[in-house]
Parts: C-alpha cells; structure tokens; sequence
C-alpha cells in the first residue's frame, strides 16, 4: 500500500474532484478509514494538534529582564548607594528593578498564551466515519483520509475537502475576515483560488453555520491553514516600542556620558596628587549625581496611569510600553466588519418598480423611517409592490431577533435579520404577519438555486409563495412585476438589472423578493418543490443592503487624519464593498479605485517587490487580504519607518497583531488567539475608542518627555558642581548623600506629579513625531543645558557667597542643596508645557501637582531645621538672608527658561 498524502497548507485538493481526492488519500467514500488504517496513520503522521512552542524557562526570562542599560545603570546606582551608606535608598532602587522584572515576566507570559489560545481551538470533538460506522472522536485522533461529517454547530475540526453536502455554510471570518457565512459546493477549482474563495472545503477551527456535509481530512495539526498560521505567530519577531527604543538609545547614552565623566574627575584628581580613596569617593558621587534614579518609575508610573485613562475610554491595556506607543503611531491599519463598522446588516433602500425608498436607521434596532423620493414617509398600505416587498422579507426568513439588557441582538443569518428590521421600521408586525400567514412548507437557500422560498396561508385561505434571494435569479422566476397599485405587468428585466447594478455600485448588497397568489386547491404543501416556480412569480422589489459605519467611526478617521495619521481598512470583504464603506466614512475619494487607494489580495500578489512599500503606503482601502498578506503589509509600512497600530478580531489576524508596533484585539466579537497576542483590546470594538486612546497615548509621550527635560538639569547640575570641584581643588559644595536627598525626594514629591498632567489642547492637531526622531529634540537639550548651567552657577555663587559672609561649611552646603531644590520646584511649572507659558495652561489645572509641590516645601524644612535629619545629612539651619538669595535665584532661573520658550515660540 502506497504512503497516503499528507496535505500542506499550500497543496492542491481544492483543484480535484472528490473521487481523485479519495484515490490520493487511498480512502472510502461511504465507509471511511478502518480503524486498524486510522491506528496506523496516526503513528505516522501524529495527533491533530498544534506543536507546543519552545519557550525559555522562567529563571532565565527573569534573568533577561537584566539585560537593558537603563537597568544595569540602575543596578549600579544601587550599589554605589549602598556603599556610601544610605541603605533605605538602596532598598528603594534595587526593589524598582526587582518589581519591573516580576512584571516584564508576568507580560511575556501572558503574550505567549496566544500559542496556547491557536492549540485550543482544535481541541474539540468530531464526527467520524470509520468502517462504515460513525462515532464520535476527540479531534486529535483525526488523521488524513478520515470521512468527516458536518452540520449546523459544529467546529470544523481539521482541513476537510467536501465530498457531499446539503445547503452548507460555513462563518469563516476567524480565518480569512469574510463577515458573511458562505455557501459551500463540491465543484473543483482553479489552483490559484485564495483560501477565502474555496467552497469545496472546510478549514479547522471555523464553524458550521447551516446545513450538512461530509468532507475528507486532507490536513491536520501543524499541517493545517490554522497550523501555518500557528507557525507564523511562533516566528513573528515582536518588535521593541518606540518609546523602549528611545530609552535605550537614551540610557547608552547616558551611561556613556556619566562613565566618561567619573573617569575624567579620578583622572584629574589622582593627577592633583589627591588621595585615591578620596577621588573615587568623588567620582562615586557624581555618578550618583548623574544617574536619574527616578526615571524608572516615572516611566511605569507615567505609563500606568495612561493604562488607568485609556481604560476609561474602554481600552484594556496588556502591555504597558502599549500606551504611548499608540501616541506615537503614524498609520492605524482597522478592520472594516464590527470597527469600522456596525457588525449589523441594515437595509438602506428598497426599490420597486414605482421608485425607490430610502430607509433611516441603523443596526437591528426597529427604529427609522422608510421615505419616497420626496423625503416623505412612505406608507406601505398606499404600495402594494412595497407591501409585498416588506411581507416576502419577513415571512421568507429564519432570522429571531431578540432585545436583552437593553440591546437588539440578532440570532441567525445577517441579511434575514436586516429584512426582518426593515418591515418593522414599516410598521409591520413580524410576530403578527408569521401567525396571519403560517408556513407550509419551504424551499432552503443553496449556493446553486440562490434563493429561498417559502408556501404561506393567506387569511382568506388561499396560499401565496414568497421568495428571496440573488436580484438575477429572482428575476429569472419572474414573468411579471407589481405596480404600487397592486397591478400586475410584464417584466422589464432590463431596468430591474439596471437598478441592481446601480445600487451594488454603491457597495449594497442586493436581494430580490417575489410573491404569488394560489388558489387553495391548486397544490399540497408536500408538492412544494422548485420545478414549480419558474414563470409564476411577480417581481416585488429589491431590498439593498449594507453593514454600516459606525456613526463615531467617521469623526474619528477625521481625527486621526487631522493629527497626521494615516488610516488604512483591511478587509477579506470584496474590494466594491470595501471601497464603498471607504467612501462613506471618509477614506476614499470617488476616484480612490482609479487612483490605486483600493487593492485586492490577487493586487498585492502580483506586485514585484521593489514597489510594493510603496503602493501599500498610498492604499486605503485593502480588500481580500490573506493572514501571510497582513502579515508582510505591516512590515512593509514598517519598513518605510511607519509605527504601525494594527486590529484585528480573528485567528487570521494574530501573527499581524504580533508583528505590529501595537496589535490591538476586538473585545467583544475576537476571538481569545486575537486577545492573547494584541498589546490592547477594545472592550467596545470601536474605532473611535483607538482615536481617543491615542490621543491619551499622546498625552503620555508628552509626559514622559517632560519629567526627562526636568530631572536632567538636576543631575548634570549636580555632577558638573563636582567635576568643577575636583578640577579647581575646592571643596565640594555638595555632598553625595545630600545629592541622594535632593534626587530621591524631588523625583517623587516634584516630577512624578508631571505624570498626572492633563493633556494640552490640541495635542491631536500635531503631526505624528517622527520614529527616527531622538527622545530629547536639539531645542529641548539647549534648555536642558541652559538650566544645568544656571543651577551649576548659581550653586557656586551662593555656597561662595555665604562662606564670604561668615557662614560655616553646613550652612553653605545647606544653602546649596535648598537651591538645587528650590530651581527644580520653580522649573516644574515651566515644564508643564514644553512651548507654552505656564499661564496659558493655568496654574492650578494639576491639584497633584500642587500637593506635591507642598510636601516637597515640607521635606525643605525638615532637613534644614529637624535635627536627626541635620545629624544624617550634613545640613543645619540657614538664616532668612540665605532663603531670600535662593529664592531670588530660583525666580532668575524661571525667567531665563520663560524667556527662551518665547523666543523660540517667536522663531517658529
């Protein structure tokens, strides 16, 4: 016996008829595998199941949570502080780095359950027939050849060619974005047919929705179109943020920087012939100077409470570095179905031949109006072809519509439930019209007949036939059509297409609908079959239909187009459809397809590569796209510098979620694979609430930014006072723990209270800052330089000053220690906005802030005035001339930075 074919995610079944299929699989139609070839083939090929991922183990992730330099500068803070003998400020240091570990662990974790989520969405049970016998089976045992069988309900639990089926359709949106459950056939097709266009199989891990079938397992595991996907999530490298790579190009840096300069002061000092000891003690306290031992929590702090707002806006935030990541997106790649858009068929008009009626109202909500051409309501009972219409759709139809917790909610499929709306917009009863016309007996939809009928009792007791379905194919049926006088004439199917053409070119969906009036005798119910049908019925109308934008979603794209964000729609919806909901929430133009914005999946796989970057970066709309295509278009924006923020809902979607600057996961209608890999997830599945997050993720990059151009002045200030020491041979105006003071405590009293500051107006009318672009911009580190100098003059100036004057060293280095202080505390509230006055925000607009400020004016007093605080700080009281020389100083340096944010303002 030959070795059966294990089937790839890139073989050919779909190309071949089913008898070729069970050749190739060495297979039986009717009777399946035996259980003895099953046994075998499962040794060979293994379980039905997805490979675990290796992963490292935890000691070595937290191991790795080490290896960044912010933190070794950190962890070097640490012991340089322990070791001049402030041990609480040790603790404190060592126990930032110990906690950012645990949670740099605790978020790998969960980001790698996402492979978790992939392997349980197989692990279901299946209908098999073996040796001509069906039973159920624990997914896993599948193996290729096994003779599946399908219905309504089931999880499909391996990739199955069709062999047989009856009226089936399957809702595969997890794996290729369809919004529509679709129809399957047996038909073989053409070997370049997407995965999205296969009717003739089944793929693991969608889901039957209607009808039956049987199918032969041509694929499992690893094997499978959800293995691949498996497999690229497992592979896709996960890009650091832009604000970690800021912060570490920003920690090289400065660790540079603050190791160059201890050097430089030992250097200097052993060369004065000073003692070693006492010059590695100096150049000790200007590392400790230099480092900003508060940046790490104010990065987490900061982003914390960015966390805490988004989730107001209904945005769960996974991962921390997410929110400002957001802030600093330059392209926002949206699916359509359900973020975009409502996720809620809505039919939008309804033509006969009198006209056509518009239809207000959106989603399954009852409520709208149906208008003529005049914009008056359109009455139904003056109409009988809209009546007919409005009755064919309602009775014609398997959808319930149900109202919970205050929501209309739809069970069955979408366009039923659309048609089901509009007759009650119309005033008609659905519950009332199906109990006056009780049905008989029924023709189901299928993919060849295209339509479905349905056998009423009249009230008078004759039968009338209702039917819907594909505007062609109802017409086919058709020998006539109703006026708005109940009138029957001849067909013009020429201006019944017309108004079908014209209507899908506004990317509606079209379905016909027909009726006939029979007498009571004229057949039983069981005679109701479809050879009966053509040239009996009368045309009632078209009913066009759309799934609509959300009404926030198009005040949102605006949004982010205003704040230079480009936003791009994926779909695996057609391009027509695709471009039409473009147009109407504003991200097409009429000429958008004309001018290349629209692209298809096959667009995209036949560009070479030299310009595909490009034409992605000019599309808008990109329809019919693959999970591998996703995946490449946001590398390749990436590749042309964009930071790209990518949703997503379903498994198709999470390799691109992954590899994207920030995946963002639908919460209400994604799936758990989805919500595993993303950075965020959108408990209301709207994209107005990625606008509004944004601009929070904005606000947090603004603050980030702020508490960095303010501490750092602090920290070169107090390392260049002593490189200024050790290279003049004077003594130090500044002690190395009275440095740890003033770093310590005005990180938390003074800088992490920028972490709460409200955004600035129009911080969402700014363009995106550019990825490339440093942390700290040329201007910002002129004014970073510009304070450090004033804080290094005027320290030696007043440590020089009260010496002069007959104070002793502790009072001098008192008076030093209360400048540094009292500079930051004035510099605070410049810092508050990079480019405005601090009048122009208001001064009071951050009470956290203020608090601060008054604890910081507190901690001042006690170290001056408390003795045990005198006792282990080396600091004792100061008289009121030596406040008034501090105060006058602090106000000079506020005014030199007031004065250059002015003429730079002036300049610009």
């Amino acid at each position: 016996m030959t070795q059966p074919v294990v089937a790839r995610s890139d073989t050919v079944h779909h190309t071949l008829v089913p008898h070729e299929v069970v050749l190739l699989l060495e297979t039986d139609l009717h009777h399946g595998l035996s259980e003895g070839e099953a046994t075998l083939r499962l040794q060979r090929f293994g379980p039905n199941v997805l490979p675990q991922a290796k992963s490292a183990g935890l000691l070595v992730r937290w191991l790795h949570q080490f290896h960044h330099p912010l933190i070794y500068i950190l962890l070097a803070a640490g012991a340089v502080t322990g070791l001049l003998g402030a041990a609480v400020d040790a603790v404190v240091i060592f126990a930032v780095v110990l906690v950012n570990a645990v949670v740099g662990v605790i978020q790998e974790s969960k980001a790698e359950a996402a492979l978790e989520g992939l392997r349980a969405m197989i692990r279901t049970e299946a209908r098999v027939l073996r040796g001509g016998q069906a039973r159920r089976l624990p997914s896993q045992d599948l193996v290729p050849g096994d003779l599946v069988l399908v219905e309504a309900g089931d999880r499909v639990p391996a990739d199955l060619r069709l062999v047989r089926l009856a009226e089936l359709r399957a809702d595969e949106s997890a794996l290729t974005g369809e919004s529509a459950p679709v129809a399957k056939d047996e038909i073989a097709l053409p070997r370049d047919t997407p995965v999205a266009d296969r009717r003739n199989m089944l793929y693991s891990g969608t889901m039957a929705t209607s009808g039956t079938g049987a199918g032969i397992v041509v694929a499992t595991g690893a094997e499978t179109e959800l293995g691949e996907i498996h497999r690229l999530v497992g592979t896709t490298e996960t890009l650091a943020t832009p604000l970690t790579r800021k912060l570490i190009r920003f920690s090289q840096i400065l660790t540079v920087g603050i190791l160059t300069l201890a050097a430089v002061t030992f250097a200097v000092g052993a060369a004065r012939g000073e003692p070693a000891v006492e010059m590695f003690t100096a150049a000790v306290a200007l590392a400790v100077g230099a480092i900003p031992e508060g940046l790490p929590a104010a990065v987490t702090i900061t982003l914390a409470i960015g966390v805490t707002r988004m989730a107001r806006h209904r945005a769960v935030v996974r991962r921390l570095p997410a929110v400002e990541t957001l802030g600093s997106t330059t392209v926002v790649c949206s699916d359509k179905t359900g973020t975009l858009t409502e996720n809620q068929m809505t039919v939008r008009a309804l033509w006969t031949p009198a006209g056509i009626v518009e239809v207000t109202g959106s989603g399954y909500a009852p409520e709208g109006q149906l208008l003529d051409s005049a914009g008056h309501l359109a009455a139904p009972e003056e109409n009988a072809a809209l009546y007919w219409s409005l009755l064919a759709g309602a009775c014609c139809n398997d959808a319930v519509l149900t109202f919970n917790a205050g929501q209309w909610a739809l069970v069955g499929d979408p366009t039923e439930g659309a048609m089901a709306v509009v007759a009650a917009k119309a005033g008609l009863d659905r519950a009332e019209l199906v109990s006056a016309h009780p049905r008989l007996a029924e023709i189901p939809f299928s993919s060849e007949r295209r339509y479905m009928a349905t056998l009423h009792r009249l009230p008078d007791g004759g039968l009338v036939v209702f039917a819907k379905g594909a505007a062609e194919r109802i017409a086919d049926l058709c020998a006539g059509q109703m006026d708005a006088a109940g009138a029957i004439d001849p067909l013009d199917r020429a201006a019944v297409l017309a108004a079908t053409e014209e209507l899908a070119g506004s990317g509606l969906r079209i379905l016909g609908t027909a009726m006939a009036r029979l007498p009571a005798d004229r057949m039983k119910p069981a005679e109701f079959n479809p050879g009966m049908l053509a040239d009996t019925l009368v045309l009632t109308g078209l009913q066009a239909m759309l799934d609509p934008p959300r009404p926030a979603a198009v005040t949102a794209v605006q949004a982010c187009h205003d704040a230079g964000i480009a936003v791009k729609m994926i779909t695996g919806d057609h391009a027509v459809t695709a471009a039409a909901i473009g147009r109407q929430i504003g991200l097409l133009a009429d000429g958008g397809q004309r001018e290349g914005r629209v692209l298809t999946g096959a667009d995209l796989a036949t560009l070479p590569n030299e310009k595909y970057p490009e034409a992605v970066e000019r599309a808008t709309v990109l329809a019919r796209v693959s999970p591998e295509q996703k995946l490449r278009l946001v590398e390749a924006l990436q590749a042309r510098d964009h930071v790209v923020a990518m949703t997503g809902d379903g498994v198709n979607d999470a390799p691109a979620l992954r590899r994207a600057d920030i995946g963002i996961a639908m919460g209400r209608g994604g799936t758990e694979v989805a919500k595993d890999a993303a950075d965020m997830v959108l408990t209301d599945d709207d994209f107005a609430t990625i606008e509004a997050a944004a601009e929070e993720g904005r606000g947090v990059f603004d603050n980030l930014t702020k508490f960095i151009v303010w501490t750092l002045p602090t920290n070169i200030g107090e390392g260049m006072v002593i490189l200024v020491a050790i290279l003049l041979g004077l003594t130090l105006p500044i002690l190395p723990v009275q440095i740890l003071w003033i770093n310590m405590t005005t990180a938390v009293a003074l800088g992490l209270m920028l972490a709460f500051e409200p955004k600035e107006v129009g911080i969402m009318r700014r363009p995106p800052r550019d990825p490339n672009r440093p942390l700290l911009t040329g201007a910002l580190m002129v004014r970073i330089l510009l304070v450090s100098a004033l804080l290094v003059a005027g320290t030696w100036w007043l440590f020089e000053w009260e010496l002069a004057g007959g104070a002793d060293m502790a009072e001098a280095r008192t008076a030093a220690v209360n400048l540094f202080v009292a500079v930051e505390l004035f510099y605070l509230f410049s810092c508050r906005s990079l480019t405005h006055s601090m009048w122009r925000i208001g001064p009071c607009t951050n009470r956290w802030l203020l608090a601060g400020v008054g604890v910081q004016i507190l901690a001042q007093l006690g170290i001056t005035y408390l003795p045990a605080m005198n006792q282990v700080f080396h600091t004792t009281p100061i008289s009121v001339g030596a406040w008034l020389h501090i105060g006058a100083l602090a106000l000079i340096a506020s005014a030199v930075v007031a004065l250059d944010k002015r003429l730079r303002r002036q300049i610009m």
